[in-house]
């Protein structure tokens, strides 16, 4: 972070003075990008048509039960199946848990994945990364999410960043590793915009909508044109690649504070009460609503965490055991909030006929253990787990893939992060052989050779 302001100076870690200039701590974290994408454009790195297409990307952190909730077992012993028993949806032969009634009515505006996998450790955070970028980080090599590849390849639609996370970055998974919500390789500038907010909260705000404290309105309009600071001031920085950057990045935030459309975009008083009520009062659920309007104003991708860390709060981890709530918990604590949210999204953004072009995708880190465990709950399992995808081309109410008899591994075509990042570039309209700008300036691919997209969802 730096600060520049009226005479005054600061010096970056690279050693280079930069004056004044108001405060911008936050600059590269809400998902500026440089103008590549007519660049991109021009070399079929993304096909024109598909220019409106955008994703929303539920993070179902902690991991929920692909057995209790997506992949039952009816018919294996009481340890496997669990308490709860399967009920019929909307898509014809398919059903699921008796604890997500309002899925079971859409279920024909959604697809399950059942034959998900991965081979990374047993531990959150390993989860986090591979999940979302598609890749195991290794060899010092930070892969970017899937919505900072987005924001380099495509830029901003509008006056709003095109990467979003709601309501705020992932907090720890316990093994110390990046949880894989960053621009990685691609710099900083690719990092999304975090809301850092609650928006179920009473006096909901964006404390990075507005300008620093102590900048008046005055202040803030002196400092509007970073170039003539710049020519008068420190001339030579000028001429290298960091002012560039520097100014580009000053232009698109204040760009983004100063914008009516941007406001507009986050003010959640500008729904109906009924609407808001119909989504859930709760933290979720108006970051499911938040979403939708984020994917009206031009936001191209958007990740909601359904929650925060692991720790201190009762997640989809239930290991049984406090502070962990068991399987039947999820019953009663975190239920009812996700399966009233996600359903209120998809019919809202098929009512409003957002849907076709808006991809809906539910992830999670790994699933649950077969076996219920002494405390009543299941534990960390990656070897097998249920992915759901609506929108954007997918075609609803399918089964992709099978597990086994326990929901142990996948016994029919097995899907990993690589092939589910791959499916959210399709449906995207990314080529998938496009290469990155990696590490050291060497080509690096969109996707791992042979992943390709879960062809049979569209």
């Amino acid at each position: 972070m730096f600060k520049l302001e009226g005479r005054g100076k600061t010096q970056t870690c690279d050693g280079v003075t930069r004056r004044d200039f108001m405060q911008v701590g936050a600059l590269g974290a809400i998902g500026l990008s440089l103008p590549q994408y007519l660049q991109a454009k021009e070399q079929g790195m993304v096909k024109p048509e598909h220019d409106n297409k955008s994703c929303i990307m539920i993070f179902n952190l902690g991991a929920p039960s692909h057995i209790d909730l997506f992949d039952m077992k009816p018919e294996a012993a009481s340890e496997i199946r669990g308490p709860f028993k399967p009920i019929s949806t909307s898509a014809d032969g398919i059903q699921i848990s008796e604890i997500l009634p309002q899925h079971a009515k859409i279920a024909d505006k959604f697809s399950l994945v059942r034959s998900c996998h991965h081979t990374g450790a047993a531990v959150h955070d390993a989860g986090w990364q591979m999940m979302q970028t598609g890749r195991l980080f290794s060899g010092g090599v930070n892969t970017p999410h899937a919505g900072a590849v987005v924001s380099y390849l495509r830029g901003r639609k509008t006056d709003l960043p095109p990467f979003v996370v709601l309501p705020e970055l992932m907090g720890r998974g316990g093994g110390n590793l990046p949880n894989g919500q960053a621009g990685g390789f691609l710099g900083k500038a690719h990092d999304p915009f975090a809301l850092n907010a609650d928006p179920s909260e009473k006096n909901f705000k964006v404390p990075d909508l507005l300008p620093p404290s102590e900048i008046g309105p005055v202040r803030l309009e002196r400092r509007r044109s970073m170039r003539e600071i710049v020519d008068s001031a420190v001339q030579n920085f000028e001429a290298t690649e960091s002012a560039q950057l520097l100014n580009s990045n000053f232009h698109s935030a204040f760009r983004m504070m100063t914008s009516s459309q941007a406001r507009d975009a986050f003010d959640l008083s500008k729904e109906p009460q009924s609407v808001r009520d119909r989504y859930g009062m709760n933290r979720f659920g108006q970051c499911c609503l938040l979403s939708r309007r984020l994917v009206e104003a031009g936001v191209r991708f958007i990740t909601i965490n359904t929650f925060l860390t692991v720790f201190n709060e009762v997640t989809w981890d239930i290991h049984g055991s406090k502070p962990f709530t068991s399987i039947e918990g999820m019953k009663d604590i975190v239920c009812p909030m996700y399966d009233q949210a996600y359903s209120a999204l998809i019919e809202d953004l098929h009512d409003r006929g957002l849907l076709d072009d808006t991809m809906v995708c539910n992830i999670a880190e790994f699933g649950r253990t077969p076996r219920v465990n002494p405390a009543g709950g299941r534990d960390h399992w990656p070897q097998c787990f249920t992915s759901y995808f609506a929108g954007g081309g997918v075609q609803g109410g399918q089964v992709v893939g099978a597990s086994d008899p326990i929901g142990g591994v996948p016994a029919d075509r097995p899907v990993d992060p690589g092939h589910l990042v791959a499916t959210v570039f399709h449906s995207l309209g990314f080529d998938l052989e496009t290469h990155l700008p990696g590490p050291a300036g060497r080509p690096f691919p969109l996707v791992d050779f042979g992943k390709r997209e879960i062809h049979e969802l569209f």
